[in-house]
């Protein structure tokens, strides 16, 4: 037997007014999050991707069907939900801009009336995981993008909430930020049964992060199912990256030459006509190779297609 949903969502809508008259942002979704999942949620810039998530966490009313979260209705019950509940998003701050870091986590603390020992317990574990120690004592105004993001999931993860919302939380950053943060989500997820949901445009956020995928396009859902389900549906083709010893023509059956670079080769073949591991032993009958890597459709391109209605679901 499944444990109820701590997240439920059913014919909800929201529905904005403007100068050109009602923009339906939400156009009726529904879905049920169960604990510990780690979810995308995916789309393009105006598809409503936010606007669900501000509905999820209290901060929007939704102008029709139903959202719980824990058991809670979040716009009724937002200062009960606040303490099962860690928001953060990309382009806002939920620190004092002009303490030093170590103050906004103990304001933050005192807020939610973690016990002191708790409390240190918990700052000591995240500081390690996510290199805060060296700037404890720096204003958050002074941190760069990177460090202030970390915080940011810091003092969002400080009172153990059972469900964090996340929106954008890699946007901007460089690689070895993104690897920190997307590192620190995955722990948590795992061993704190923390459930997740992930709002970005970086796709690499969601295959290397997310155990379910759901896309939002025009305020509908049009995808939900794991990354690899909507590869194998959707992905059709996958591609052989081979270095030969030597710089020769290549030709093997089942598979078609895209390009080449030198010795470098790359061979598409279709994932319903010939295995991989069939192709490889073709190649290698044939010719000696010094390096090869499969390459997985990119789910980029996939859901670009979604989008465009060129593979509905």
């Amino acid at each position: 037997m499944n444990p109820h949903p701590v997240i439920e969502v059913e014919g909800l809508r929201k529905r904005f007014r403007t100068r050109r008259g009602p923009v339906e942002a939400v156009a009726g979704i529904d879905f049920r999050v169960q604990p510990g999942e780690f979810v995308g949620y995916a789309g393009p810039n105006g598809a409503g991707k936010s606007t669900t998530v501000k509905m999820m966490s209290g901060i929007l009313l939704p102008s029709a069907g139903r959202v719980e979260v824990c058991g809670m209705v979040p716009y009724r019950e937002r200062k009960r939900l606040a303490r099962r509940m860690g928001v953060v998003f990309g382009q806002r701050t939920q620190l004092w801009w002009d303490l030093p870091l170590e103050e906004s986590f103990e304001l933050v603390g005192h807020l939610y009336r973690i016990p002191p020992a708790e409390r240190a317990a918990r700052l000591a574990r995240l500081e390690e995981v996510l290199a805060l120690g060296p700037l404890l004592a720096v204003p958050v105004r002074s941190l760069s993008l990177g460090q202030r993001m970390r915080a940011e999931l810091a003092a969002a993860v400080l009172p153990a909430p059972e469900v964090l919302f996340l929106d954008e939380p890699t946007i901007g950053l460089d690689v070895e930020a993104k690897a920190a943060v997307r590192d620190f989500l995955r722990e948590l997820n795992r061993d704190q049964g923390t459930t997740v949901i992930l709002t970005t445009h970086d796709l690499d956020d969601i295959t290397r992060l997310c155990s379910r995928l759901m896309i939002i396009d025009h305020g509908r859902l049009i995808y939900d199912g794991t990354v690899e389900a909507l590869r194998t549906a959707y992905g059709t083709t996958r591609v052989l990256v081979v270095d030969l010893a030597e710089d020769e023509p290549v030709q093997v059956q089942g598979a078609v030459l895209a390009r080449a670079e030198g010795r470098r080769r790359w061979l598409e073949f279709a994932r319903d006509e010939v295995s991989a591991a069939e192709l490889i032993a073709r190649l290698l009958a044939g010719h000696e190779v010094a390096d090869l890597t499969l390459e997985e459709p990119d789910i980029e391109d996939i859901v670009r297609r979604i989008y465009r209605g060129e593979a509905p679901p």
